[in-house]
């Protein structure tokens, strides 16, 4: 049976030949002011780094002998967040763009996880057993004014704003397999966007709020797909050797983000990748085989 990767995990992916795509012609990667983090072990812990859209220009934002990884960049692009063990649990952080200026949000004993902004930039959402299950829950920058989202007996994981922030896309093993879901931002109106008996998982929602893309098992390993946002018109995005996960759009909606692992490397190997929003346009943006670079997130040039 393939392995399923819960969402704290930390993710990564290998380099693999394209197999397919969905048109022929394809779009070429031009410069832009926009910017990838991502994590990484290639100096031995894990470290969160960010490089240019052509995978040039990789500098390590983090310098700390702990793990800190799952960045994530605001929407405004001034600011990061991620998660970090340095204080002995894992708790969720802010920095600046440059890595400088870290600022602690999450305090306790509970696992604080998988950050993410609303399109103001003014909300946080995130996953957290500090109830006993792990559920979704939302604050302030600044650690202020924590709502819980969810409450339910069962793992909530992976939260995902929309860009309206009305409305919160995560996936949940509450009907007993992974499905994905979206939520008022209040915790109101759940809504089941998925029906599979394989997992679903890591949905994020495109820049309009038109469509989210999302990683299935169900097509036998881990593909990327897209659908409506209320999960009419599922698509295959592209087919591609290996596990496909954590996908994200660009600012502009034109590219995806995501890792990709090969069958063969047991997790050994990841890399990031790059397609057009279409599924043409495969490119590698990192390819180590001697480490492991995951989780791309955008961070929006200023």
């Amino acid at each position: 049976m393939k392995a399923r990767i819960p969402a704290s995990a930390v993710l990564a992916l290998a380099c693999l030949p394209f197999v397919g795509c969905q048109s022929t012609e394809e779009p070429q990667a031009t410069a832009s002011p926009d910017r990838i983090v991502f994590q990484s072990n290639r100096l031995g812990n894990t470290e969160v780094f960010v490089m240019n859209t052509d995978g040039t220009g990789v500098e390590n934002l983090t310098r700390h002998d702990s793990l800190d990884y799952h960045p994530m960049g605001s929407p405004d692009g001034s600011l990061i967040a991620f998660i970090t063990q340095r204080d002995g649990t894992r708790e969720i952080y802010t920095m600046t763009a440059d890595g400088s200026d870290p600022r602690r949000l999450t305090q306790g004993s509970s696992m604080d996880i998988d950050p993410g902004w609303n399109g103001e930039g003014t909300r946080l959402t995130f996953d957290s057993d500090r109830d006993g299950d792990v559920d979704i829950y939302s604050m302030a920058p600044d650690w202020s004014d924590v709502r819980q989202v969810t409450n339910h007996d069962s793992t909530d994981s992976h939260p995902w704003f929309s860009p309206d922030g009305s409305r919160i896309a995560f996936y949940t093993n509450r009907d007993g397999n992974y499905e994905i879901y979206t939520v008022a931002s209040d915790g109101s109106d759940p809504v089941r966007l998925t029906e599979h008996p394989d997992v679903d998982q890591f949905p994020a929602y495109s820049p309009d709020g038109a469509r989210i893309v999302f990683s299935s098992y169900r097509d036998g390993d881990g593909d990327l797909f897209t659908m409506n946002a209320d999960g009419s018109d599922q698509r295959r995005l592209l087919v591609h050797e290996g596990e496909d996960l954590a996908p994200a759009w660009s600012p502009d909606g034109n590219w995806i983000t995501f890792v990709s692992r090969a069958p063969e490397s047991a997790g050994s190997d990841m890399d990031v990748f790059l397609v057009a929003a279409d599924g043409s346009g495969l490119i590698n943006l990192t390819n180590d085989p001697e480490h492991s670079d995951s989780n791309p997130r955008w961070l929006p040039g200023r």
